[in-house]
């Protein structure tokens, strides 16, 4: 027999491989894909409650598009460097190579999930009018916001059609998901413009400055790590960019970096089962000591013992 292939970079899931990534292996309910057999999935799509849902996901990327709804309870979330909490009638929405992370699950909450490549679409609407369409998965957009009462009830009313037709063979089987899918990406803009999340209001250009940044760094930490590279990509200085994001998250900019190295590494050391050491010299850091006190400084504890409490 041979040896098991160690792992050493962390996976960008597909959503062939992230079943075990944040299912449990007793389910306990028939909704959409929970105890379904996989030769019964629609290919780039996958629907799920929090039904058998692992209590704590992430950091990790994915490369699909993810939509979550909170029905009850609550739970935190972060999706590259903004922290945010679902509660009853949250919707979030993710984009493919985003860093993200759940935690904190309430045991009275309760949702339903939604994952689905960029091609799943094609027949309503081109991967690269997604984010002009529903600019919720855009680099400016508010990716988490609440839900009137009504607005969750039609959208919860959209996700039954959709296992209906998951659950059967019926004819049109995929082109009615793809429908009904596009319909619940409808509902969710038009709360979303409703809230007037869909336009810059006055006085809000340092904002979405401090946000474009915030954005820009959860996509390209690995290959950026000086804070002139991101201003230069934002066409201001560096230091207006340091004071502006200190103004608005009172962080600098260097630091808001640094805290995407930590969910890196975080990644690795729960994902992978590479040493303290390769993590440390696949980050670049001169040697393993540099590396501990890099982490510890952050996460108030050593490497070791942050991977130890995932074994």
């Amino acid at each position: 027999m041979g040896m098991p292939t160690r792992k050493k970079e962390i996976p960008t899931y597909s959503l062939e491989n992230f079943r075990s990534v944040h299912r449990l292996k007793q389910e306990g309910s028939s909704f959409g894909y929970n105890e379904m057999d996989r030769s019964k999935y629609i290919p780039g799509f996958e629907i799920y409650s929090s039904v058998g849902l692992i209590r704590s996901v992430g950091p990790l990327r994915s490369a699909f598009y993810r939509i979550s709804i909170t029905v009850s309870g609550t739970l935190d979330m972060l999706i590259g460097l903004e922290e945010y909490q679902h509660h009853p009638r949250t919707m979030s929405f993710t984009v493919p190579h985003q860093i993200f992370q759940k935690d904190n699950i309430s045991r009275d909450a309760f949702g339903y999930y939604i994952l689905f490549e960029a091609a799943f679409l094609e027949g309503v609407l081109p991967a690269v009018a997604l984010a002009r369409e529903f600019p919720f998965f855009g680099l400016l957009g508010t990716p988490v916001f609440q839900l009137s009462e009504d607005e969750l009830q039609r959208i919860v009313g959209l996700v039954m059609k959709i296992d209906e037709e998951v659950q059967q063979s019926r004819t049109g089987r995929v082109k009615a998901v793809q429908l009904y899918l596009y319909l619940l990406l409808l509902e969710a803009r038009r709360s979303y413009e409703r809230q007037g999340l869909d336009g810059l209001r006055p006085g809000d250009a340092g904002p979405s400055l401090v946000s474009r940044y915030l954005r820009l760094v959860a996509l390209h930490y690995l290959e950026k790590r000086q804070v002139a590279e991101y201003a230069g990509l934002l066409g201001v200085s560096a230091n207006h960019l340091n004071k502006m994001v200190k103004e608005v998250t009172g962080r600098t900019a260097s630091e808001c970096i640094r805290e995407m190295l930590v969910q890196e590494a975080k990644s690795l050391l729960r994902y992978t089962d590479s040493s303290v050491a390769e993590i440390a010299y696949k980050m670049d850091f001169s040697d393993p000591a540099s590396f501990n006190r890099f982490f510890r400084a952050a996460a108030d504890e050593t490497p070791l013992i942050w991977r130890n409490r995932y074994k």
